[in-house]
């Protein structure tokens, strides 16, 4: 533990730049990821003609390793190989995948009696979705986005790999000296950013879904 605890105060300020960098390069994604998801799981939804070669063709992008990933970006966009935005648009892309799903599976669980009676009651396609679907799908495409976040977290670390400067350093730098106390406050750091991460989160749907705690 005093070996922990020396290692973080030497390094302060450099790990809390890493902890700073890894919080926002594992946010962002989630963020466009679901910017992307909605209008995708939308469409998906609505139309079932594109539901297969969506969810399919996305679930074997989700398949690809990360490392790879990381990888042929840079070289199909020409961007430097230590850039940032290689690991936001690799996580975005894997965000992208997994709330596609998400999205879909909360829309098509919103039962049909509902938008019947939404429908006999004068709303239109966009109303009904803005005002009754989504809000109803939110607690599913709520936990594929906790899913999604914690999952993105953990892809960071990954980045590392190709220089990038966030938490994961502190695992090379535990293998390159054979040290303990790097990879140790790394495991606990990116265990207390996903902690984090979730909690939110789970405070922001329960904020946008006050009905599910009156039914409870």
């Amino acid at each position: 533990m005093n070996q922990l605890w020396t290692y973080l105060t030497a390094r302060q300020d450099e790990i809390l730049g890493w902890a700073l960098t890894t919080m926002w390069l594992a946010a962002l994604p989630v963020v466009i990821g679901l910017a992307l998801a909605l209008p995708s799981g939308w469409v998906a939804h609505r139309h079932r003609v594109a539901r297969t070669p969506l969810t399919s063709g996305l679930g074997v992008l989700y398949t690809v390793p990360s490392v790879v990933m990381f990888l042929v970006i840079p070289e199909i966009l020409g961007t430097r190989i230590l850039s940032p935005a290689n690991v936001v648009i690799a996580l975005t892309l894997y965000t992208f995948a997994l709330l596609v799903r998400s999205v879909l599976d909360g829309l098509d669980s919103v039962p049909q009696s509902i938008l019947s009676t939404a429908t006999a009651m004068g709303h239109t396609t966009r109303q009904r979705l803005l005002s009754i679907q989504l809000p109803l799908a939110l607690p599913v495409i709520g936990a594929g986005l906790r899913a999604a976040a914690v999952s993105n977290i953990s892809l960071v670390s990954v980045a590392s790999v190709i220089g990038t400067a966030q938490l994961g350093q502190l695992f090379l730098a535990g293998n390159n000296t054979g040290s303990l106390p790097p990879i140790v406050l790394g495991l606990v750091s990116f265990a207390a950013i996903a902690l984090l991460f979730d909690l939110i989160l789970i405070a922001a749907i329960r904020l946008l879904t006050p009905w599910r705690a009156v039914t409870r």
